[in-house]
């Protein structure tokens, strides 16, 4: 089952290659800018989540996918790698997959020579890791994996 944090980071990673989330059934769509800010969500992308989850909204799908973001947060999906891209793509946990990946539209991706999309990072936290391991210190490392 999906949760809410990967269905979030689902999106969030889509977003960082422009993707946008289809919303009140095709009526808007979203795409915060920027996604993330420091450690941490933006403001923006919280907004977004926030609008995404309002029932007023109606169906809300990513732009290229037929799965709703409602349907993605019941126990019926997961969240998996593409195996063409490595980006997180809903899975059903029983029967068919979905049809394809958000990336089976984008010309330009995979990119190995831009940076892949990725998660809100600690910076402080981070750079404690790579201390440790420059000094050989394997304890600290291995909390993080």
């Amino acid at each position: 089952m999906a949760n809410e944090q990967e269905v979030r980071r689902y999106l969030a990673y889509w977003f960082q290659l422009g993707k946008k989330v289809v919303t009140g059934n095709g009526a808007a769509t979203l795409l915060p800018q920027p996604v993330l800010k420091g450690d941490r969500y933006s403001e923006e992308f919280e907004a977004c989540w926030e609008q995404i989850l309002c029932q007023a909204s109606g169906d809300c799908y990513l732009e290229g996918t037929d799965e709703t973001v409602a349907e993605l947060l019941t126990p019926l999906w997961e969240m998996a790698s593409c195996g063409r891209c490595d980006m997180p793509i809903p899975l059903r946990s029983l029967g068919m997959p979905a049809l394809s990946c958000p990336c089976n539209n984008l010309p330009t991706w995979p990119n190995n020579e831009l940076p892949a999309p990725r998660s809100p990072v600690s910076t402080p936290e981070q750079l404690t890791v790579i201390r440790d391991r420059l000094l050989g210190n394997t304890s600290s490392t291995s909390r993080l994996s």
